[in-house]
């Protein structure tokens, strides 16, 4: 949806206007502490995303269990278990 030079420059100094404006509520701050134990939380969340897609590539490439157990630090038995059932329902 194609907008105009104007439109987007009247967008813009209502978001200015809002941010200027903002004045915290009981509630929206929160200690710094908790923000980073949601971003560790956040990005174990991605890294084990990548960690299943790396492991599915693997699978399909033809790596076995025990290969694939090895690079993960544990016994393809483990690794199986913990990936397997995640695999085959994919």
């Amino acid at each position: 949806m194609p907008r105009s030079i104007q439109e987007i420059l009247d967008h813009a100094d209502e978001l200015a206007a809002r941010f200027e404006g903002y004045e915290p509520a009981e509630g929206d701050e929160r200690p710094v502490e908790e923000y980073l134990l949601e971003r560790a939380v956040l990005d174990r969340a991605r890294s084990e995303r990548q960690v299943l897609d790396a492991v599915v590539a693997a699978r399909a490439a033809g790596a076995s269990w025990q290969r694939i157990g090895r690079l993960l630090g544990t016994s393809g038995q483990a690794a199986q278990q913990r990936y397997g059932s995640v695999i085959e329902s994919a």
